[in-house]
Parts: structure tokens; sequence; C-alpha cells
């Protein structure tokens, strides 16, 4: 939707259609967050693992979307190497490397971005880091008001 900017008083500004501010449940006297990326609803309220959960899974969801099912592969196992030679292993590294090795593509995807507490645990320890850009990272970190 595009948004005529226009004078308002002093100032310019857009006007934001009701039906859209009613969407992400704001109204008069709430706050808007602005940022370099545009205009948008205040971060969800739930606790801090909520957040950090969302937070992992949107991680999670740029990288899908970037990078093919053999590119994740390869980086993590590369990490998990790296890892292990590092003595840095956790119980979750076995269920990735399971994963990973033994897993079809439909299996690393439920992992990586499925709801339910497994995948959610799982991406508490997700090998797949170095995938994207750090301003992308920064992107999302930002969207996500953390």
């Amino acid at each position: 939707m595009k948004l005529e900017l226009r004078r308002i008083g002093n100032s310019l500004g857009v006007i934001l259609p009701k039906a859209t501010l009613t969407g992400w449940g704001v109204g008069e006297g709430d706050m808007l967050e602005l940022t370099e990326r545009g205009i948008r609803p205040p971060a969800p309220k739930g606790t801090s693992h909520q957040v950090l959960d969302e937070l992992k899974r949107s991680l999670s969801l740029a990288v899908v979307r970037r990078c093919t099912p053999q590119e994740i592969r390869a980086q993590s196992l590369a990490n998990l190497h790296r890892w292990k030679k590092q003595g840095t292993w956790v119980s979750a590294y076995d269920e990735w490397t399971a994963i990973l090795h033994k897993g079809g593509d439909g299996e690393l995807f439920a992992a990586m971005l499925g709801r339910d507490d497994n995948s959610t645990r799982l991406r508490q320890s997700m090998p797949y880091v170095g995938l994207l850009s750090q301003e992308e990272v920064k992107t999302i970190y930002e969207e996500a008001g953390a």
C-alpha cells in the first residue's frame, strides 16, 4: 500500500488506515516504532522466552529463504565439526548431526521452522550460524525489537 506524504501542521507525515491500526492492535495514544525499514506496531508482548523463540525462528526462516538445503547442511556440519574439536558440545548437537546426515529436507525444515517444543528446543542450539550477513541479522533483531 502506498501512503501519501502530506503536510500536518508544520511537519510532514502520513495517515495510516484505521483498518491497519486495528489489525496491529493499536489506537489513539498508543505508540508505533519507526525504523529505517518503516513504521510498525510495537514488538509483541510475551515472556522473554517467547520473544527469544520467535527471534530464533525468524533467523531460521531467513536462512531457509536465502540458502539451499545443501548449503545449510554444509555450513551446519562444518560448524558442528569445529565446535566438537573445540570441546564446545551439547546434546542437541547430536540431534542436529542426525538430522543433517540422515534426515530429509522436510525433517531439516521442520526442525528449523517448527513451532513444536522439540523444534523450539533445537533452535536454541542452531548449528547453521554464519549463513546470514551481519546486516541481515541486525535487521532481524531490529524487527523483533531485540
